[in-house]
């Protein structure tokens, strides 16, 4: 790590948590190159899926079964 980085993550350590999960929000963001199409089609599956919820089209889970079957899953590995 450069003298440069050290001291900016240095710096960066000394900040208020807020502004230390807002700088590494902001790094991370800087990191992921998202793919236009892949997200439009994510909003579109997300839509999608709202209007079938909203519809009554879609079958839902309460989340305690949920959280049994998928515990039940983890244990047979």
């Amino acid at each position: 790590m450069s003298p440069e980085v050290s001291d900016l993550l240095k710096r960066a350590l000394a900040l208020p948590v807020g502004e230390r999960t807002a700088l590494a929000n902001t790094l991370l963001d800087s990191l992921e190159t998202t793919n236009q199409s892949v997200q439009e089609a994510w909003d579109e599956e997300v839509e999608r899926r709202m209007t079938d919820l909203k519809a009554g089209k879609a079958v839902t889970v309460p989340w305690e079964q949920l959280h049994r079957e998928l515990l039940a899953m983890v244990n047979e590995r």
